[in-house]
């Protein structure tokens, strides 16, 4: 089964500033041997929304772009996986070890919708 897991860090800053050497360095680590697992499909960190970002809404047949403020900081989405696990509960165990790495925060992992409608 495939996730989409969003991270959204306990503490942001604005702009979001570069992770130290020693942070990267783990974070690669863990990232590839994720990808060694098989459970790592895609992923990747965000720049700030409102620098290098845009929210386009459609609404009544329109599309507008908004500008910001977009969300308070601490909702911003600090990254993004697609990932690849047999269960719900792999998938959870999974953004347990992410989190030990990334830090505090939250994981929000969703099933992916495959074919008709499964999982729906």
């Amino acid at each position: 089964m495939k996730f989409f897991s969003i991270y959204i860090p306990d503490s942001q800053t604005n702009p979001p500033r570069q992770p130290s050497a020693q942070h990267q360095q783990e974070m690669g680590a863990f990232v590839a041997d994720a990808a060694k697992r098989g459970e790592f499909l895609s992923g990747g960190g965000f720049l700030s929304l409102a620098k290098h970002g845009a929210v386009v809404r459609r609404s009544g047949g329109a599309s507008k772009v908004l500008d910001g403020p977009y969300v308070e900081s601490k909702e911003l989405i600090g990254g993004f996986a697609v990932l690849e696990y047999p269960t719900r509960e792999a998938a959870i165990e999974g953004a347990k070890r992410f989190l030990a790495v990334a830090g505090d925060g939250e994981c929000r992992t969703y099933q992916i919708m495959e074919g008709g409608g499964e999982g729906h």
